[in-house]
């Protein structure tokens, strides 16, 4: 058996061990905290002529390695966020029907109507993107931009019209 003071005197050792495994200063005092407490409670297992610190620093590297496990284990088979990411739902029908809709009233627009749109609204390029790429000024981006939005929008009102 060993003295509580013996244990005391192995802390800065363990202290220092724990921040090495940890990399983080509060993980390293719960650590050596949990591997002094466990140290207490299993005292009646250590045998004499051993080594305390090895013997101590055996035991805050499994908990370290348990606690580790059970963290990718659980929080990232269970953690909500990236469960969510993970998970995949189909547009609604409705959606898809609409998305159907705007799909063939853009088949109807003139090929520079198109282009634009797609390439701001759906690729995301800016006005001066668009512009040196189709070599055009960015004032004539804008406004085929604005007459394409018009033209699906009437397109699309005219295909919801009851007939």
């Amino acid at each position: 058996m060993f003295s509580n003071q013996q244990l005391t005197n192995e802390m800065p050792g363990l202290e220092k061990f724990a921040r090495r495994l940890t990399r983080n200063k509060q993980d390293a005092d719960d650590l050596t905290q949990f591997t002094l407490l466990r140290a207490m409670e299993k005292k009646h297992l250590f045998r004499k002529n051993t080594d305390l610190f090895k013997w101590t620093s055996k035991m805050m590297y499994n908990l370290f390695v348990s606690d580790y496990r059970r963290r990718v284990k659980y929080q990232t088979r269970y953690d909500p966020e990236s469960f969510l990411e993970n998970e995949s739902v189909d547009a609604p029908q409705e959606a898809q029907v609409d998305l159907g809709h705007v799909g063939d009233a853009m088949e109807e627009m003139t090929d520079e109507h198109r282009e634009i749109l797609v390439m701001i609204c759906v690729q995301g390029m800016r006005y001066h993107e668009v512009a040196c790429q189709l070599g055009i000024p960015v004032g004539t981006v804008r406004s085929r931009l604005s007459r394409a939005r018009d033209q699906l929008k009437q397109r699309l009102t005219e295909e919801s019209a009851p007939s």
